[in-house]
Formats: C-alpha cells, structure tokens, sequence
C-alpha cells in the first residue's frame, strides 16, 4: 500500500519513489444508489499544459477521442472509455512514461467529467469512493492514492491529481477540486 494523500497536499516521487520512469495513473468511483432515469458515464482526461498552464495544443487534450500524446513516444496513453463504470478497481487508466515527456510540458492535469451531466440531472453528489492512485509500471507497487471524501453536491467536473515539474523533478498534487459547467468548463480554463 502505497502513501495515502489528503487534498492539497503535494509530495516529491523522487522521495516516495526513486527511479521512478512510468506511472499507471488509476482513476474509480461507484455510483450511488440514486435514480436520474439515466445511466452515469464519468470520463477520464488528462491536460498536458506548458509552463503558462495552458494546453499546448488540442493534441495535448487526452481523452476518450484522442487516447495518446502528440509526442513521437507517446508519453501519455489513455486506455480507453469505461461506460459503466461497474466493477471494483480503476474504471479508467492512463500510463504516463515520466522519462518521455517533452521538455515544454510542465504540467500534467487529471480530470474526471460526468457526461451530458446537466442533461441528465447527475452530479458528483451522487458519487461515492472517488479515488486517483499512482502505480509503478515497473514493480506493480501502488505508490501514492487519493480518496477524495468531500461532498460534491453541484460539480460536474472534477481536478483530482495534478503531475507537475519542480526544480527538475516530478511531484503530485492531491488537488480535488470540483466545478460546475462539465468539461468545457475545464477546457475554457486550460484553453
């Protein structure tokens, strides 16, 4: 079991993993028992922003239409969309190979998104067990989690985990911050 973070806190891999090269970045989340006459479909996405926190370009966008980086190796891959979101575990996946990232992407932001979530009356009140976790690809150890535990009652868009370069080494941030307006609310910002 690897460390557990509260929101906000920001730890150093160097210090928790040395010689850490790729990370299985886990995201899951159960559904409450809640009626809204429709099916929930939380999405993953991950923004590769540059050093004025914007997207590089919209190749740097990596979501279930756009499952690998723009970079020659492919330094973040998405594994796909999960519908349901039914079963234990990670409900989505994304692999990043920390050694591969372009130089001019500083950031690395991962989101959770409820599809048409306005449309169908749904919001991350009615989620529950919301986590982000951070796996050596190497070893299979979970290094680091995030439970997020805080009532979400209007949000309908979730930061939950933020990579990021600091004096030359990568750290994460336990960001859990939710807003309102789904995905183009977090496109508007990292535009």
């Amino acid at each position: 079991m690897g460390i557990s973070l509260q929101k906000g806190q920001r730890v150093s891999l160097d210090k928790v993993a040395p010689n850490l090269k790729a990370v299985f970045v886990g995201l899951g989340w159960d559904v409450k028992s809640t009626d809204t006459g429709h099916d929930f479909d939380l999405d993953s996405s991950v923004f590769m922003l540059g050093a004025n926190e914007k997207l590089l370009s919209d190749n740097h966008f990596i979501f279930y239409n756009n499952l690998t980086s723009p970079d020659a190796s492919q330094c973040v891959k998405h594994m796909g969309d999960n519908l349901t979101g039914e079963g234990e575990g990670d409900d989505e996946a994304v692999i990043v190979d920390l050694r591969k990232i372009p130089p001019e992407v500083q950031r690395l932001v991962f989101t959770v998104t409820i599809h048409d979530a306005e449309k169908r009356g749904q919001n991350f009140g009615q989620i529950e067990n919301a986590f982000v976790r951070l796996v050596n690809v190497e070893t299979k150890q979970e290094v680091m989690r995030y439970d997020l535990v805080e009532d979400y009652s209007v949000e309908t868009a979730m930061i939950m985990a933020e990579l990021y370069l600091k004096d030359g080494t990568w750290r994460l941030n336990a960001v859990g911050q939710g807003y309102q307006g789904g995905l183009q609310s977090l496109l508007d910002r990292y535009s």
